[in-house]
């Protein structure tokens, strides 16, 4: 059975929201964000320095131009690809999870 994550309605378009998962038996902290029809999940980890991207538990920092922003170390990430376009790991990107919408719910994929 695939774990639900979130209600797809419960996602404010635009704005990342934080969700727990286990994941190859580890319980991790996901990115997900909503864009129109479109869900996108990625671990809430910096490639640069390995920690949690959010300034408090589920709470994250956008630009005015819609980048995520590492509260750690100012990284700042474009939505929703991921990548990061400046601060201490450009070029580089979140590690995406792959999710799934199915009957009003974002799950991972059995």
């Amino acid at each position: 059975m695939s774990q639900v994550l979130v209600s797809f309605d419960a996602l404010v378009d635009g704005q990342p929201s934080e969700a727990e998962a286990q994941i190859d038996g580890a319980p991790e902290s996901l990115i997900v964000l909503r864009t129109g029809d479109r869900v996108d999940a990625f671990l809430n980890i910096c490639p640069h320095a390995g920690r949690r991207l959010d300034w408090a538990p589920g709470k994250f920092l956008l630009t005015r131009e819609g980048l995520l922003v590492c509260a750690a170390h100012g990284a700042s990430f474009s939505l929703p690809s991921g990548e990061c376009v400046a601060g201490p790991c450009k070029g580089d990107s979140l590690r995406r999870v792959d999710v799934q919408v199915d009957d009003g719910e974002v799950r991972l994929p059995d």
